[in-house]
Parts: structure tokens; sequence; C-alpha cells
């Protein structure tokens, strides 16, 4: 799959650049090569700051706080994760510890004593669905488009495929009836000159919100704050409360996301996952590196 993406991606950027000299050159979110260094440079001279635009591409720069550590009663050892900022999960329910306690990760960020090959592993995206939110926040750049009463996230996690979530800033109600969602159903309002609001809900349970699988239900709460701090500083900060999965609120910590530049000139890949291209995947990478041989086949 990386190698047919990688040939596309150079085919079309070779394409952009011969097309038109117009067009100009295209980057990539944090790219650091001179010629971008200074299309950015000319192009934060340029920025006009409007608390309420968050058009653009932003990439994070990871949030604060404990994590947890070897002493964790129920996980063992951890590695850090973006989720909710890295702040430490609260106890689980019942119904919650039986859902965590069967699944069966094998992403790279899940932590080593859960962590199985790809092939004994249940992880959706080894089926390739998609990665749910707020999951999707923190595997890769998001990209946010904008208009007077929609808010558009494009969230580009590479090898996991592009997704999309609405934010309504029309001041509609979401009716209680509706089907869960992926990305579930979002609705927003300013707060003051830079403070964006979100509460959303009616999310597909399905969905794990990190790597390590944490779970959720359909009545899931999220209340995000995105604090427009300058024109290249976004930092959102998020409270999940879901009484069935977990005994109380889970608060998050500070993420910090920066405006990638040059805007406007700064595109994200193209990402798909392809069912058949992610085993092919799995069997040639994947399954002999988690030491399972016997679902495992060399690449073609």
């Amino acid at each position: 799959m990386r190698s047919r993406m990688s040939g596309l991606v150079v085919f079309l950027v070779g394409a952009l650049m011969l097309a038109s000299p117009a067009i100009g050159q295209v980057y990539y979110p944090g790219g650091r090569s001179d010629e971008q260094k200074k299309a950015a440079d000319d192009s934060k001279a340029k920025l006009k700051y409007d608390p309420h635009d968050l058009t653009g591409i932003w990439r994070t720069m990871g949030g604060g706080g404990p994590r947890r550590g070897s002493t964790d009663p129920l996980i063992g050892d951890a590695a850090t994760s973006p989720l909710m900022g890295g702040a430490p999960a609260p106890p689980l329910t019942a119904w919650g510890k039986e859902i965590f306690d069967a699944r069966k990760p094998s992403a790279v960020e899940s932590w080593q004593s859960r962590r199985v090959a790809p092939a004994l592993g249940n992880d959706p995206l080894g089926n390739c669905d998609p990665q749910g939110y707020p999951r999707a926040l923190g595997g890769g750049p998001v990209e946010f488009w904008q208009t007077p009463s929609k808010i558009l996230q494009v969230f580009n996690g590479v090898g996991v495929g592009m997704s999309i979530r609405e934010i309504y800033l029309d001041g509609r109600k979401i009716p209680d009836d509706v089907d869960p969602r992926w990305n579930g159903w979002a609705t927003g309002h300013w707060e003051g000159d830079d403070t964006l609001v979100v509460d959303s809900t009616n999310y597909d349970e399905r969905a794990w919100l990190d790597g390590n699988g944490w779970p959720h239900s359909e009545d899931m709460k999220l209340h995000e704050v995105y604090h427009h701090v300058d024109a290249t500083t976004l930092e959102i900060t998020m409270t999940l409360d879901d009484p069935k999965a977990y005994t109380k609120p889970w608060v998050g910590n500070k993420q910090t996301f920066k405006l990638q530049l040059p805007k406007g000139l700064t595109i994200v890949y193209e990402e798909y996952c392809v069912p058949s291209e992610e085993q092919s995947f799995n069997n040639g990478v994947r399954n002999p590196a988690g030491g399972d041989l016997e679902h495992s086949r060399p690449l073609k």
C-alpha cells in the first residue's frame, strides 16, 4: 500500500508542478526544507489574525500531564497516547472493563502489555473501519474547512484513511433519534473573541478511543473548547462524559496545534485504507514483526 501511494503522490506532485507556474510548489505538514521554511516565513508575514477563522491545516504539538505507568493495576506498562492530551483515564465501569478486556490491540501506539500481532487482534482499523473520534484527532494533521454555518474537520492518519467530521454552527439541535456515526453529531458556538465550544454525542461505539482499545458507548458526550490563541496557535481541551463506560468524567489535558505554513500551499496527503492492500501489508510486515509466522507471507 505504501509503495503504490508513494508513487501516486510523486506523480500528482509532479503533475501539479508542471501544469501551471501559477500553482507554484506544494508542501506537506511538518516539512523542513529550506524552500518550505522560506515560503512559511513569507506566508506568516502576510497572515491576518481572525480569531473566528480556523481554516487551514493544523498539526499537533502534543499535550502535557501525567500518563499511566508501570504501577497501573489494569494495564501494566504504558506508552504515551495523544488521547485526551495524555490525561489518565478514570476507573472503568463493569461494562467498560468487559469491553476493554475483550479488545486486542495491534497498533504501534498500543501498550506492549496488550499488543498482539494484527492477525490475532480486533482493532477496527485492521478492517479499514474509520478511526472514529477523538481517536482521529491524534492520528495526524487535521484540516479545517469553514463556512458561516458549518466547520468540516478533515482527518488524515497515515495508513488509516481520511475521514470528515461536521460541526454545525447554525444553532440547530441534534434530534434524539438520529443514528450514531463514527465521528458523532456535533454542534458548536463561539464564546468571546477567540473560543469555539463544541458539544457532541451519538458516537458509534464500535470505534475505539485510541489504539489501546479504551471503550465508549453511543451515549458518550464530548465537550470541547477550541482556544484560537493567535494566528498560528490552536489549543484544544476536552471532557468526555460516558457513565456507561467510566465511573466519572474523563477530563483531558490541553493539546496544542500549530498552523502549517505556508497556508494555502500546504496540503495533506491523500490517504485511504484499502482492505486488500491493508491485508497484504499485515501478512508481509506487521504479522511477521509481531512473531505471527502462520499468517505471514512475503509482500509481492
